[in-house]
C-alpha cells in the first residue's frame, strides 16, 4: 500500500468519480454552505443598492456565491446524501435551467426596490423566488 492510498478514501475524490459535472452543479445548490452564502449575501446586496453603491452591491452579491460554487465544483463535498434526499429528488425533477434563471432574475425587482426605496418590488422579488423554489409543489397541486 503506497503512502497516497488513503487519498482514494477522501469523499471528494471518490465522489468526483461517481457524480458528473451536471449533478455537481445541481446538487451543490442545496448544500448548506451554498444556501447560507446565497441567503447571506442577499441582505448586504440590497442594502448597498439602497445606498446606490452599485459596484459594492454587485461585488458582495455575486463574488462570494461564485467563489463558493467554484470551490464546490473543483473540490466538491460529498453530495450523495443530498442527491438521495427528498429535496435532492425534488430539485432533480423541478430545478430546470429556466427555473434557475428565474431564481437569479428575482434579484432584479429586489434591487430596483432597494434602489428606489420601495419595499413592494422587494416583496414581489421574494415571492417570485419562493414560487421558483416551490414550482414543483405548485405544479403538483394543479395536477391533482
Amino acid at each position: 500500500m503506497s503512502s497516497l492510498d488513503w487519498l482514494s478514501n477522501l469523499s471528494y475524490l471518490s465522489y468526483n468519480k461517481v457524480m458528473n459535472i451536471q449533478e455537481k452543479r445541481l446538487y451543490h445548490q442545496i448544500h448548506p454552505v451554498k444556501l447560507a452564502t446565497d441567503i447571506g449575501v442577499t441582505f448586504p446586496f440590497l442594502y448597498f443598492f439602497w445606498l446606490h453603491q452599485v459596484w459594492l452591491a454587485f461585488a458582495i452579491g455575486f463574488i462570494p456565491p461564485i467563489i463558493v460554487s467554484t470551490v464546490m465544483m473543483v473540490l466538491p463535498p460529498n453530495l450523495e446524501k443530498r442527491k438521495k434526499s427528498a429535496l435532492g429528488k425534488y430539485i432533480k425533477r423541478y430545478m430546470t435551467p429556466v427555473i434557475e434563471t428565474i431564481r437569479l432574475l428575482t434579484l432584479a425587482p429586489m434591487a430596483y426596490g432597494s434602489w428606489t426605496h420601495d419595499v413592494f418590488p422587494i416583496v414581489i422579488g421574494v415571492v417570485l423566488l419562493v414560487v421558483a423554489w416551490c414550482n414543483g409543489l405548485i405544479m403538483r397541486s394543479f395536477r391533482t
